[in-house]
């Protein structure tokens, strides 16, 4: 049996073939549709990092949408609150703070572990500036992201006990002095980010020997120009004496 249309003609035996070809193509569409909703994701967490790291947690949710050139519909929708969001975004590097205190004590030195935790932490801290705010952040919800934070706490705490046993660290060290630390450290501003990072080394290296019961003199790690160079001017009084002399 043939259906006319026009010129061309079909016959019924086509449908189930026309039919199969749909399937074919039909069954794919999750796939794509996956993949597209992974790639919106790695944006959204990538424009979240970096929003995040220059601008601070109190940036709205919209302006990580625009970065990330999604809707907030899509925003929204794989991230319902920004906590969700900090706390996605900044696991692996909360990961990464846990394996450097673990590599620490993991050091047969206990002084020369923590050493190294507080250089490596400090360059962590520099190379991703999100990295503070995220870890200072109380999202009592994320409960994963908190608990990690409390665990690399404690794996600290241990750190500085170690190291006291020693006799190397001063005994008035408390965990709010490391605390106190990153604060400062995510202070330093630099015009790139191989001078935040070489500065970062530097704060690093001034940071232990205040730490040493006996300070050392060992010396610093170079020191990035941070501010463009100023001119001193002469003193106002001393031009004067000097014209006055020559006349």
């Amino acid at each position: 049996m043939f259906f006319s249309i026009g010129t061309n003609q079909r016959t019924v035996t086509d449908g189930p073939v026309r039919l199969a070809k749909v399937r074919a193509v039909t069954a794919h569409l999750p796939h794509t549709l996956r993949s597209d909703a992974r790639d919106n994701r790695e944006r959204i967490l990538e424009a979240a990092r970096t929003v995040f790291g220059s601008a601070g947690l109190d940036v709205p949710m919209r302006e990580i949408a625009r970065s990330a050139e999604v809707g907030p519909a899509t925003l929204y929708r794989h991230f319902p609150t920004k906590e969700m969001l900090v706390a996605e975004a900044f696991t692996d590097q909360m990961l990464a703070c846990r394996s450097l205190v673990d590599e620490g004590l993991a050091d047969p030195d206990p002084w020369h572990g923590f050493c190294l935790t507080i250089e490596n932490l400090c360059e962590l801290q520099a190379r991703d500036h999100g990295f503070t705010a995220a870890f200072m952040s109380t999202y009592p919800h994320a409960l994963d992201f908190a608990a990690i934070r409390t665990s690399s706490l404690t794996a600290a705490a241990e750190l500085i006990r170690r190291a006291k046993d020693t006799g190397r660290l001063r005994p008035d060290i408390m965990l709010d002095d490391l605390i106190l630390m990153i604060m400062a450290n995510n202070g330093i501003q630099a015009s790139t980010p191989a001078a935040r990072l070489a500065a970062s080394r530097r704060f690093a290296a001034l940071m232990i020997q205040a730490f040493q019961a006996t300070p050392g003199s060992a010396p610093l790690p170079p020191l990035p120009r941070l501010m463009p160079t100023v001119p001193v001017p002469r003193h106002k009084s001393n031009q004067s004496k000097h014209s006055a002399t020559r006349g």
